[in-house]
């Protein structure tokens, strides 16, 4: 901000802004400059004026002889400095036509002797004055000149490396996040009508740029992160900042009437590389989102979280360009409520419960076992499904809490059913996260044994089937758990990462077929060979074939035809609660002898 102040106003008039702006650290380093120059130079008082608009303001004051934090700017007597672009000394200020009429040389405190210097950019634009007062007349040698000279400009330098230490990005010398948010502050005039935009756009993928770090040193990515800068500003054409504010994001605050539309950015951000060496470039994916505000409608601080909201949904969604979406930003608050909201839960809190879904034999009709699934009653919210709320806890450490609390009340619950006679087996779904915690099969013995159940009373889900062939801690898990006498099925085989090799790799018991490879069993040919031949296979290599999101009669025929051994679904019955599920039992039993 302290350089090309004399070819940008808007530059000039924030750095008065910042001047004027109370610092705690810089005001008291400025300060001891002030009762430095001051002690040095025999003069009782000193400070620094800044003039902008109609108002002098007096920063880092010593032993001024009034408690004056600002002047109209006609009495200020920096005004002579500033137009004299030099030191301007008065030894007895009543016998000097500039000054004589001046309330505080005629009235109280009676100042008589006056010296300032300007305090300049590194362009010579003049930001404030360095300025030595006296109630007395004095007289101000050529070496004094000289030394209040060196300290102005030890004040400036001093102004210029706070600034750029505050203020601008080490790696691309660009005006830092803290600048946009000064800049965005501002913007905020009382009345503005005028509209702008704050434009953010992400650049690199930055797992690849550690990669390239790791590989070639980070002089090469930091190179990168520049060049990318320079990119934005020829592809874009505009004249206005480019802010740097994170690594590989930058930023932009556009007149509404800028040249180029935002949704015209797609075309200009295609087809972008960066340099890697001479004989590398990379292509750079970039995503743009921004946000349109008036100044004073919102705080800087929400004005950036909203164009950090339409970034990320670019993101998220693969588009180049995205506009500030308020439904998306609820959402995304809803979500963090819902994360914030989960842990009472977690520790007594009503809300939580299981629901068990049957599994059926097709060779007699008879109920095999049971899925344990979680639900979530909200008292704000109502019902939560697993698919909205498991993704966010997936990403913290409230998932092992989560799989422990499941794993404790399907227990309990096996252990009641047990106490009436009811002896089906429960399943639950585990992740990579789970199976890879070191003592996770131990602590699962533990909690079964000490309710006097066997293990073949509670089967494991395995999820996060490519996750957990990557994971050696989670195959490892899967081993132990198999060696202490644990059901395992592997969850939605057909989806994803579905192959043959990796099963041998696992050691299962059961294979889950995934809804979506049945849905269209009965109703397209091609569906049914390829179901018929999975089944086949598995049944070759000694697996349990069960089916998921069997709902009706010609699919659950179908699959029996085809050999496979259990199916799962609204067909027989959606997932119920305990009390439910014992009543459904009841009747099945009856009706199927």
């Amino acid at each position: 901000m302290l350089t090309n102040l004399s070819h940008d106003e808007k530059k000039r008039l924030a750095a008065i802004e910042l001047l004027k702006a109370d610092e705690h650290d810089r005001d008291e380093i400025l300060g001891r400059m002030t009762r430095l120059t001051g002690k040095t130079l025999g003069i009782a008082t000193s400070f620094i004026a800044i003039l902008d608009g109609d108002t002098q303001y007096l920063k880092a004051p010593y032993a001024l002889p009034a408690p004056v934090t600002e002047t109209r700017r006609e009495d200020a007597f920096c005004l002579t400095a500033v137009a004299a672009d030099d030191i301007t000394v008065c030894a007895d200020m009543r016998l000097d036509p500039r000054f004589r009429d001046n309330p505080f040389v005629r009235g109280a405190p009676y100042v008589r002797f006056y010296a300032g210097a300007p305090l300049r950019s590194r362009d010579g634009v003049i930001i404030g004055t360095l300025c030595l007062i006296d109630i007395q007349p004095r007289l101000f040698t050529s070496e004094q000149i000289a030394t209040l000279r060196i300290m102005a400009g030890l004040v400036s330098a001093f102004l210029e490396a706070w600034h750029n230490i505050g203020y601008i990005d080490a790696v691309t010398l660009l005006p830092n996040r803290q600048r946009l948010m000064n800049d965005l502050r501002l913007l905020q005039t009382p009345g503005a009508v005028r509209r702008y935009r704050l434009m953010l756009f992400d650049c690199i993928d930055m797992p690849f740029a550690y990669e390239i770090a790791r590989s070639l040193g980070m002089t090469v990515v930091e190179d990168m992160l520049r060049d990318m800068a320079t990119l934005l500003r020829l592809k874009l054409e505009w004249h206005d900042t480019l802010y740097s504010v994170a690594t590989g994001r930058y930023a932009v605050i556009m007149d509404d009437d800028s040249p180029i539309p935002p949704a015209e950015l797609n075309d200009h951000l295609a087809g972008l590389s960066a340099h890697i060496n001479t004989q590398i470039n990379i292509d750079l994916h970039i995503s743009a989102g921004y946000v349109g505000f008036a100044p004073g409608e919102l705080d800087p601080t929400e004005i950036l979280r909203r164009a950090v909201s339409a970034l990320h949904d670019a993101i998220g969604r693969k588009k180049r360009v995205m506009a500030y979406d308020a439904a998306s930003d609820a959402r995304q608050k809803e979500d963090f409520r819902l994360l914030n909201d989960f842990y009472p839960y977690l520790h007594g809190k009503p809300g939580l419960y299981l629901v068990f879904q049957p599994k059926i034999a097709l060779r007699n009709g008879r109920v095999t076992g049971l899925e344990a699934l979680i639900r979530w009653q909200h008292p704000a919210l109502g019902n939560i499904t697993p698919d909205r709320f498991i993704p966010l806890l997936e990403k913290t450490t409230l998932m092992a809490a989560l799989t422990d609390w499941v794993i404790n009340a399907a227990l309990d619950q096996v252990k009641q059913w047990s106490a009436k006679g009811i002896h089906l087996p429960v399943s639950i779904n585990v992740g990579v996260s789970d199976l890879s915690r070191p003592h996770f099969a131990d602590a699962l013995a533990e909690k079964i044994t000490a309710r006097g159940l066997p293990p073949a009373l509670l089967g494991i889900e395995c999820l996060e089937t490519e996750r957990v062939l990557e994971s050696a801690e989670a195959l490892h898990g899967l081993e132990r758990l198999k060696q202490r006498g644990f059901t395992i099925s592997l969850d939605d085989f057909g989806t994803g990462y579905s192959n043959i090799g990796y099963l041998r790799k696992m050691p299962l018991d059961i294979i889950k077929l995934d809804r979506s490879l049945i849905k269209t069993l009965t109703t397209d040919k091609a569906s049914h060979t390829i179901v018929s031949h999975v089944i086949s296979m598995l049944k070759a290599l000694d697996y349990t074939v069960l089916a998921e999101g069997v709902e009706d009669a010609g699919t659950f025929t179908s699959l029996r035809a085809l050999g496979c051994d259990e199916v799962q679904g609204f067909y027989h019955s959606p997932p119920l609660t305990a009390a439910h599920l014992e009543t459904w039992l009841g009747h099945y039993q009856t009706a199927h002898g």
